[in-house]
């Protein structure tokens, strides 16, 4: 039996707050790397398996690991000593009728061409080692595969939240422009491996700004400051665009740089990321489905990247909750912040589970019941939508990370 709930938060919104710390990992961040290779293996994977046997079978790709390589950056370029290793794991349905699946060779191949699409200087033949430690899964849990309406993986908990504070979207979108084509044309010399951290304090935004920088572009510690200071100018020219929803925004880029420690105090890398010599990476140690590391928001611990999109609640839901709440927000008037949860109870139909609710904020004065009803049809409409919506999930259609 499904129950679906709708209650009014009696608690302020997350932009009502005093403070907010909003964290978004980047492009080459280790962790990023880890999730990003592992959703796109777990797609290529799901797309194969519906060509090669008419359906997505049994598998589980979320437990990647990054280990980090070791190079020796300097001014004007240095070199690659030992490259990074990425392990994939975990579970996977390797044949079929009988007859083997070649599902190294696919997990692999989609590894490198997100690297090569996403990664300028990372070549994935000579600067990354894989190493697949993927095995069959158990045959209750393949089993969920076969059933007409598959049956939940696991018992747990998905949550999604909308809309989006001020400095959620400004850390989100600061980091998407650090590392758009256009701004890689404008400043080449600037790598993918780039995290910020958002703190509000009532309505004053601080951003702290980690960005690896190439070597090859830097040819001495003047230039590499010069080049900082040039993109914090570029960087602060487009954030005063942003002003009318903070009295200051104060940006720091590169905090650890001491010019005092010449070469020695300033962030050079060889590839871009700090994963080629610095810090590993782990599937689930970055960004939420929506993109963010939000502290004061409800999450799910469930790494929703390589999971399959056919019974892993931990994937499914957490996506599913994000769009529901969009869609209240966007959908039922007088909703000023709506939080979705969804629970399975193990082997149970996914469209159909233990507990769907909402927590929602209304505006002031709005009555309460007809936005409550209004949410509950929302939700019960996109738990009907079932099929088409793991169909999407498996096309990719729904960045997780």
């Amino acid at each position: 039996m499904m129950h679906i709930t709708i209650e009014k938060s009696l608690c302020p919104s997350a932009a009502e707050l005093q403070t907010e710390l909003v964290e978004r990992k980047g492009t080459g961040h280790p962790d990023t790397i880890c999730d990003s290779v592992m959703e796109e293996a777990g797609l290529a994977l799901s797309a194969a398996y519906i060509e090669r046997c008419g359906r997505v079978l049994h598998h589980n790709l979320d437990k990647g690991l990054l280990v980090a390589g070791t190079t020796s950056p300097k001014p004007g370029g240095g070199e690659v000593i030992e490259p990074m290793r990425i392990i994939t794991g975990d579970r996977a349905t390797l044949s079929w009728n009988g007859s083997p699946l070649p599902v190294y060779d696919i997990v692999e191949r989609a590894a490198k061409t997100w690297i090569r699409n996403n990664l300028r200087f990372v070549d994935p033949e000579r600067h990354v080692v894989f190493q697949h430690e993927i095995r069959p899964g158990s045959a209750e849990l393949s089993d969920l595969f076969a059933r007409p309406v598959p049956g939940a993986n696991d018992t747990s908990a998905g949550v999604g939240y909308a809309p989006m504070s001020d400095t959620e979207r400004i850390v989100l979108e600061t980091e998407r422009y650090l590392n758009s084509p256009d701004f890689k044309r404008l400043f080449p010399e600037t790598g993918e491996d780039i995290k910020i951290m958002g703190f509000r304090n009532g309505r004053n935004l601080d951003l702290t700004v980690a960005m690896a920088f190439v070597d090859r572009f830097i040819s001495d510690a003047a230039d590499y400051f010069r080049k900082k200071q040039a993109v914090e100018a570029n960087l602060g020219d487009r954030l005063r665009n942003c002003a009318h929803a903070f009295e200051a925004i104060d940006l720091r880029i590169n905090t650890l740089d001491d010019p005092e420690r010449g070469e020695g105090g300033i962030y050079l890398t060889v590839l871009g990321t700090s994963a080629e010599g610095a810090d590993g990476g782990e599937v689930g140690r970055g960004n939420r489905v929506n993109g963010l590391i939000a502290f004061g928001r409800p999450s799910s611990l469930e790494a929703a990247a390589g999971k399959n999109p056919v019974s892993h609640v931990g994937k499914i839901y957490n996506v599913l909750a994000r769009k529901t709440a969009e869609r209240i927000y966007s959908e039922v008037a007088g909703v000023k912040e709506v939080t979705v949860f969804y629970c399975s109870r193990i082997g149970s139909p996914i469209d159909r589970p233990f507990v769907a609710s909402a927590r929602i904020r209304p505006e002031p004065g709005r009555a309460f019941a007809p936005i409550g009803r209004a949410a509950s049809a929302i939700i019960e409409s996109e738990l009907n939508d079932m099929e088409a919506f793991v169909g999407q999930l498996a096309r990719g259609c729904f960045p997780v990370c």
